[in-house]
């Protein structure tokens, strides 16, 4: 049987019915800290998305740009594309990333990539013919 999964001691179904103060006490602190703040007008938008599809029952993605949205109990199951400057990247939000914020599962940067040395680079390739 597979260990079921907890945060800090609680299941799935208690996160679900939990209100957001008793889930804000559960958090680290710089996450606690910014719930504390409030949500932005934006987060708001997002939130909103997000409960219209959960209760429509629809597996379409929802695409956002905002990066800084903490993951909740609520947003549990949905698909997202999160936008990392160039593309959106498809994530499916899981308990583990509970707490966390949205921009950490979309990297803006990637692993460089060199080819080949060009013409000039080196002193050995003066010597190579350009053709």
């Amino acid at each position: 049987m597979a260990k079921e999964f907890t945060f800090y001691g609680k299941n799935a179904d208690e996160l679900n019915s939990m209100s957001m103060n008793e889930f804000i006490n559960l958090v680290p602190s710089r996450t606690r800290r910014s719930l504390k703040h409030g949500f932005t007008d934006q987060q708001k938008r997002l939130l909103d998305k997000v409960r219209k599809y959960k209760s429509s029952g629809s597996k379409k993605i929802i695409k956002t740009h905002v990066r800084d949205m903490i993951v909740l109990p609520e947003m549990i199951g949905t698909m997202m594309g999160i936008y990392n400057g160039k593309e959106f990247i498809t994530v499916s939000i899981t308990l583990e990333m509970l707490g966390h914020f949205l921009g950490e599962f979309a990297m803006t940067r990637r692993k460089v990539q060199h080819s080949a040395p060009g013409v000039g680079a080196t002193k050995s390739s003066t010597a190579i013919s350009v053709r």
